[in-house]
């Protein structure tokens, strides 16, 4: 797709909300991995915060390779729409194993479904999509352990 001002603004602003979904789920995995005991899947839920930073660096590669600096990015309005994990880390708090699962399979699903929206809507170049494809796949394996765990 050759990129014209307009649909650069829309690629950015898709990579963007993922970005916040990202965050998010980095966020919610590191305050799950606070709040269970078992320490398998403490390291697991660390292992998926890692994989959450790494990801946001690969999307803000793309941002600046479309001439914008990530350094002040904000959340496009995929991002706004994904609190789930905002939400749902009140359900940490009473350190239940299963409750905490159960939240992060919510977050998962969601973040999966902002995916599958950001593909959808066809403002991506081939680059960028195989990026956030790879990534796609990625969340739902990570999805499929959560919930063997439940």
């Amino acid at each position: 797709m050759t990129h014209t001002e307009e649909t650069t603004k829309e690629a950015i602003s898709t990579l963007e909300g993922l970005i916040s979904i990202l965050e998010d789920g980095k966020l919610g995995y590191t305050n799950a991995a606070e709040h269970v005991e078992n320490a398998l899947i403490k390291t697991d839920f660390l292992e998926y915060a890692r994989e959450r930073a790494l990801f946001i660096v690969e999307l803000q590669d793309e941002i600046n390779k479309l001439g914008k600096s990530t350094e002040t990015s904000g959340g496009g309005p995929l991002g706004a729409l994904h609190r789930t994990w905002i939400d749902i880390k009140s359900s940490f708090t009473g350190g239940d194993t299963e409750a905490i699962i159960n939240a992060c399979v919510t977050g998962e699903e969601a973040a999966i479904e902002k995916y599958k929206m950001a593909l959808d809507k066809n403002e991506l170049d081939f680059s960028q999509i195989s990026i956030v494809s790879k990534q796609l796949n990625s969340i739902e394996n990570t999805l499929s352990q959560i919930k063997m765990r439940s």
